[in-house]
């Protein structure tokens, strides 16, 4: 996006649809397998969200993944809170072309990327996948 260039608008009720249809566009047989997962819209990161990840401040942060990924549960894991997936509405609109479809389509990457992240998919490992 150019400077200057204003973000397009989707109401934040709008982008929440949205959300539910990357997530309903999931295959059942990857879905059952997530478990205790939440998925919540937020505007922005804040600070500790982009420091947990280790960006650099003024960094793009458009999805995160707190939890206990799958691969690293045990015996042992029962009686927590869900884990969190947070889509972040302002920076994924702040780099999107100005039309839906653009939006809709980063933000079934995104949800794609933080669902990984559980699966105990790293970020490296998705680039090296090509799904980055």
């Amino acid at each position: 996006m150019e400077a200057g260039t204003r973000p397009p608008y989707i109401s934040r009720r709008r982008f929440e649809e949205l959300v539910s249809e990357a997530l309903d566009s999931i295959p059942v047989t990857l879905w059952d397998a997530v478990d205790n997962v939440v998925v919540v819209v937020e505007e922005w990161p804040t600070r500790r969200h982009i420091e947990s990840v280790g960006l650099a401040p003024g960094s793009t942060l458009l999805g995160l993944y707190e939890g206990i990924p799958l691969t690293v549960r045990t015996s042992h894991y029962g009686l927590v809170p869900p884990d969190k997936i947070t889509i972040f509405r302002g920076p994924i609109l702040q780099i999107c072309p100005p039309d839906e479809d653009s939006i809709r389509s980063q933000i079934r990457q995104t949800v794609l990327h933080e669902i990984a992240h559980h699966f105990g998919i790293s970020d490296q490992r998705l680039v090296e996948l090509g799904a980055y």
